[in-house]
């Protein structure tokens, strides 16, 4: 799915529109709530090991290699890699890394609510 830019009230013409802009609020808030407590970063440095630890790194690695070797090096630009290769490097991330990940955020949550 894609999310839409977000949308003031004044300009949401339809239920969808509000919900997506509430959504993208709280996405928002909770963000920089993380970003403040400097939990971000250590969420951040957590995946970086959880990735390595599980070759993910290695993989992708070796995925990069191989679009350039069929593109050739003079015809694969920095762009048409990161398009490439995301969505098998998203693809490629373990469920247990995402549900660790989530997990984590959700006590962060809990423990520093309003």
């Amino acid at each position: 799915m894609k999310l839409k830019p977000p949308q003031t009230l004044d300009t949401c013409d339809s239920i969808g529109g509000l919900v997506m802009s509430k959504e993208l609020q709280m996405r928002a808030a909770i963000n920089q709530k993380l970003i403040e407590m400097g939990e971000r970063e250590r969420l951040k440095e957590l995946l970086r090991a959880k990735l390595i630890e599980c070759g993910w790194r290695d993989q992708l690695k070796a995925h990069c290699k191989e679009v350039i070797k069929e593109k050739g090096i003079e015809n694969v630009t920095v762009e048409d890699l990161v398009v490439g290769v995301t969505p098998k490097g998203r693809a490629l991330v373990p469920d247990s890394v995402k549900k660790e990940l989530l997990q984590r955020i959700r006590a962060f949550l809990a423990q520093h609510s309003t």
